[in-house]
């Protein structure tokens, strides 16, 4: 299943989302969903109560229902039950709350909103502004950030072009990448900053995002001009689309005397000024 995770935000409080793109559909953290309409300080427990009432009086609504691993407080991903966008107006109905319909006005919106991004691309970018800024990034890092997705998912094109696959291969070729520039596969890289599941482009700095972005434009010019038959071609050109970056951090390296990979992550990026960037 092709996800994206997501939080979306209901009168203050986090929903825990995931958006299925084979679907087009919605997921929802049954649990967050359950918090939110009743206020209740277990509400694990209360929705444990609901699933047995539920069962007892023979709604198939809870055996319907998917799990799906999502993060949690400590950072860690658990398997969680979450229900679509139709399964959680059915839990609505179940759940005796003064906040039962603008929360149903709030769904449809969510709903309206990705069929709008869908034919609109750059309301996803909007979208995509809004959520940087709610964690507190600043404009230009945000634009940076914005600018290194349009040429990752030009860079993904170029490959899906040539017939090659989502999953292993993408992984395989970025690790090419990271590794030519930055001396780092992605899974060294992310332990050198500290992180754990979390995005590791969303934890670079400026200028780690300058250097990666030039890596994959150099990558794709050149598979553009080239003309790859295997996957060993594919690999040849990620190193030398690299090394074009790797050269260019070399040069700034010599120049400044600082380090472009940085230990810096996004707790860190979000507590100084950008310019220290």
């Amino acid at each position: 299943m092709n996800k994206q995770q997501a939080i979306k935000i209901f009168e203050d409080k986090k929903i825990r989302t995931m958006w299925n793109m084979d679907e087009e559909e919605w997921y929802f953290s049954v649990v967050d969903v359950v918090a939110v309409l009743t206020d209740s300080p277990r509400p694990r427990k209360y929705w444990n109560a609901l699933k047995t009432k539920l069962k007892e009086e023979g709604s198939e609504l809870s055996q319907n229902l998917g799990q799906l691993k999502m993060p949690s407080e400590d950072g860690k991903f658990y398997k969680t039950d979450v229900a679509n966008t139709e399964q959680i107006f059915r839990l609505i109905q179940s759940v005796p709350s003064p906040k039962a319909e603008p929360f149903k006005q709030w769904l449809a919106q969510i709903a309206k909103e990705r069929i709008d991004q869908l034919q609109d691309p750059e309301l996803s970018i909007e979208q995509a502004m809004t959520d940087y800024k709610r964690l507190g990034y600043s404009d230009h890092w945000i634009n940076q950030r914005l600018k290194s997705i349009e040429i990752r998912k030009d860079l993904t094109d170029e490959w899906k072009k040539h017939g090659l696959q989502e999953g292993v291969q993408f992984a395989s070729l970025t690790d090419i990448i990271y590794k030519t520039w930055s001396g780092k596969t992605a899974k060294e890289y992310k332990q050198f900053k500290g992180l754990k599941k979390e995005n590791l482009r969303d934890n670079m700095t400026n200028k780690e995002l300058v250097i990666n972005m030039l890596a994959e434009l150099s990558t794709k010019e050149i598979s553009e001009v080239s003309t790859p038959e295997h996957f060993s071609d594919h690999e040849d050109i990620a190193r030398r689309g690299a090394n074009i970056a790797k050269e260019a951090r070399l040069k700034l390296e010599a120049e400044t005397g600082k380090k472009v990979v940085s230990p810096l992550n996004a707790k860190h990026i979000l507590s100084i000024e950008d310019t220290d960037l």
